[in-house]
């Protein structure tokens, strides 16, 4: 008993310690963003002076950094590239779960594969494909982009699929239904766990990305998302004046994930866990 005490005891301090390291880069970018003084770097950690002048100047003043514009950029990309990269997803994994057909081994390995590779070794080409179509520096383009390779991650969603009993397609197939019906109708109301999961990490992805904005937009400054466009208020010209607004910036952006994930934290969990049950 006293060794399991003891045990348990390291076990709380170390968690205790690793909280603290991971939550302390939150509180200080909330105190940055909170700080009245000027300039990029201060000899102290704690501001002196405390204002929300660096949330409404975010807002307010757009004629250089249109921060408003670069959020509701973003969030038109990550919706629509949530929803088109959520169904290419789901029926992906089903059709690999569920049927059947000569390539699909060889398929699912060939697409396991080219995930492995990182997404920016393609972005050269991705440019040029998108200039020839004449997309480049538009929203769309950015959509196409991130969506286009969403069949790649079919293999967690697949995972989740396999583990539902295939006794239920066959019943409802002896009653009438088609394939196309066992899908929409029976799978996905009993997938929601999956689903959310999808959700999260499709809509996380143009949230976060910097990469292939930067190739695909240039200076079209209007049409910056708000990795791209926060990354401007810390370039060398811009890091003194500018740098507590862009903290709130970061702090603003993190609050829709934040909520995001703290509602749907438990079917985010539940389809990671079920999806590698079977995957």
């Amino acid at each position: 008993m006293k060794k399991s005490t003891i045990l348990n005891a390291i076990t709380y301090l170390f968690l205790s310690i690793t909280s603290f390291i991971w939550v302390l880069p939150i509180v200080w970018l909330i105190m940055q963003s909170l700080r009245g003084e000027p300039g990029a770097f201060t000899s102290y950690v704690i501001p002196k002076i405390w204002t929300f002048d660096n949330y409404i100047k975010l807002f307010t003043e757009t004629k250089l950094f249109n921060f408003p514009r670069w959020f509701l950029n973003t969030l038109f990309v990550a919706v629509f590239t949530c929803i088109i990269s959520t169904i290419i997803v789901l029926l992906t994994s089903y059709a690999f779960s569920r049927l059947r057909f000569k390539m699909r081994k060889p398929l699912m390995n060939v697409i396991l594969v080219l995930g492995m590779f990182p997404g920016f070794m393609s972005m050269v080409a991705i440019y040029h494909i998108l200039k020839a179509f004449g997309l480049t520096q538009s929203l769309i383009s950015l959509i196409l982009v991130y969506s286009g390779g969403a069949a790649m991650g079919y293999y967690i969603a697949k995972g989740f699929f396999d583990t539902i009993p295939r006794s239920i397609d066959e019943a409802a197939i002896i009653d009438g239904a088609t394939k196309n019906q066992v899908f929409w109708k029976i799978t996905l109301p009993m997938s929601k766990p999956i689903i959310v999961y999808t959700i999260l990490t499709s809509f996380i992805a143009p949230w976060v990305d910097f990469i292939f904005v930067s190739v695909i937009m240039k200076d079209n400054y209007q049409n910056y998302t708000v990795a791209l466009g926060l990354y401007q208020m810390i370039t060398r010209e811009n890091i003194t004046a500018y740098f507590t607004q862009f903290c709130a910036g970061a702090v603003v952006i993190a609050i829709p994930i934040t909520i995001l994930f703290i509602i749907m934290q438990k079917y985010y969990v539940t389809g990671v866990t079920a999806g590698g049950a079977k995957g």
